[in-house]
């Protein structure tokens, strides 16, 4: 028992800012991370030539699907870690871990118009998404490609700010169906923020917990709503060996629960009457009423705003 709770000790002092010290991204790192990512992208496009399905829970087969579907439609969040192979091997990313998630919600009542109306309302994206989100700004728009800047927030057992940019476009397939890709141009992680002196660490050179962040959202409008999928992949510092089976869950935890907070405040920003603030900002979504909130199973629910959420559990799986 004393080796468990010093195991713990350890594991704990390791992600603490005093002892953690700097970690620098090198560039090894930034290109297995980049390999992983062409991989899993000749995927995604692969999928879509063929005209293979569109989203991710219609990849199982038949009953599991259906039971997928029907948990989506009774407002569960359905969430799985996935993990992209090289010739059927994992990738090795020295001095670096990614995180890949992929998470399905459904929105119903409302059309793949609103919802994408919402999306790209970049201004207003620290209203919808806070505390994940602290700040937001379109800095530039052309066409289906925009490029907005994020303060985003992020706590486990200790709290990281970063100043983050990201460039971002859509692409409809056809009045159903749109997709689109995020990828962050510029990490940067906060001293004191929000202070007098806040200033930024030198970017690759700071704690480590976040380096990139490449997100991929697909929106389907059928069934009475519109599903939507996001599939997150991100990059950050390793974890010793001696550690990183006290450590791992700990990281794991931090993409589930925030998957699950995104897509809960889409769904709430788009059905909860209660948030009149949002729909002041959306004159597009303010004609929805009451009658479209979802109230999810209570057993095992996540509460996020007067919302419940269940997170249906599903085994890792590589691709």
């Amino acid at each position: 028992m004393r080796k468990v709770m010093l195991a713990g000790f350890l594991a704990f002092a390791y992600v603490l800012p005093e002892s953690a010290g700097a970690a620098e991204l090198k560039q090894e790192t930034t290109e297995a991370f980049n390999q992983y990512v062409r991989i899993t992208e000749d995927r995604m496009t692969e999928g879509m030539r063929e005209g293979r399905t569109f989203l991710w829970v219609d990849t199982f087969p038949e009953l599991q699907r259906d039971k997928l579907y029907t948990q989506l439609r009774q407002g569960n969040i359905v969430i799985e870690q996935l993990e992209t192979l090289e010739n059927e091997k994992p990738i090795r990313v020295p001095n670096g871990l990614i995180h890949h998630w992929i998470a399905v919600g459904f929105v119903p009542g409302v059309t793949l118009r609103q919802v994408l109306a919402l999306m790209q309302d970049y201004d207003h994206h620290e209203g919808i998404y806070k505390p994940d989100v602290l700040r937001s700004r379109l800095l530039n728009a052309d066409g289906n490609c925009f490029k907005i800047y994020l303060r985003l927030h992020q706590k486990a057992i200790l709290t990281a700010v970063f100043n983050a940019e990201f460039d971002v476009s859509y692409f409809p397939l056809d009045e159903n169906r749109t997709h689109s890709r995020s990828y962050s141009t510029r990490i940067a992680e906060l001293e004191n923020p929000d202070r007098s002196d806040e200033r930024e660490k030198p970017i690759g050179k700071d704690r480590g917990f976040l380096w990139r962040l490449n997100s991929y959202w697909r929106f389907q409008e059928k069934d009475g709503g519109v599903y939507v999928q996001l599939e997150s992949v991100a990059l950050s510092r390793s974890v010793p060996a001696l550690l990183a089976w006290v450590v791992n869950p700990l990281l794991k935890s931090i993409p589930r629960e925030y998957l699950s907070r995104l897509l809960t405040s889409t769904r709430v920003a788009l059905t909860n009457k209660s948030a009149a603030d949002t729909f002041d900002a959306f004159p597009v979504v303010r004609q929805f009423s009451a009658r479209y909130f979802l109230v999810a199973p209570a057993s095992g629910a996540v509460q996020n705003e007067g919302h419940s959420t269940v997170i249906l559990a599903i085994q890792e799986r590589s691709i």
